[in-house]
């Protein structure tokens, strides 16, 4: 199973592909989209750019599944709300390529890669490098899409399994009552 990790930002989204054999995890390719060279109140052109970025990397790579980074809410509402909106241009460019699309936090993430939630962007880059076996660091948002990759391959099968098994479907408890539909 080939897996898309992607972590989402405006400036730098990072993307790291693996291959899962059974327990074993290889490394294919891993980078960042950069919106960087755009002017930061172009905000439509540089959504473009990761969307039209992030469908350049499935079609190179062919990934059987995509996986997310959830974003947390940050101090700035308007930084959350920007970050939010490359989230979903990512998402988009994924599901319009009929990927499955799981979604990770940062916290799960370094549980998964780490073994502690609490684990810095260096503790995260090196158990990367570990795991994969790569001959240098990769860089920072490149190891979190990778970080993000290594925790579905380990914990996707388990919840698809879960799935099957017992009906997971949303409920409607945690869901608007009036004008919202399933």
């Amino acid at each position: 199973m080939r897996i898309l990790g992607i972590d989402p930002g405006l400036q730098t989204t990072g993307f790291g592909v693996v291959d899962r054999d059974g327990h074993a995890l290889r490394y294919v390719a891993s980078g960042t989209i950069s919106t960087r060279h755009l002017d930061r109140g172009n905000l439509p052109e540089r959504l473009k750019v990761l969307f039209d970025g992030i469908g350049e990397i499935v079609a190179r790579y062919q990934p059987d599944a995509a996986a997310v980074e959830i974003i947390f809410v940050n101090v700035n509402p308007q930084s959350t709300l920007l970050l939010g909106q490359a989230r979903g241009a990512c998402l988009t460019a994924l599901v319009s390529r009929d990927l499955p699309v799981a979604e990770y936090t940062a916290l799960q993430m370094k549980r998964a890669v780490a073994g502690h939630g609490q684990a810095a962007k260096a503790q995260v880059q090196e158990m990367v490098k570990r795991l994969l076996d790569l001959p240098g660091l990769p860089g920072s948002d490149a190891a979190d899409a990778l970080g993000i990759a290594i925790t579905h391959a380990h914990v996707g099968s388990s919840m698809a399994r879960l799935g099957e098994a017992a009906d997971l479907s949303r409920s409607t408890s945690g869901m608007y009552r009036k004008g919202r539909t399933r």
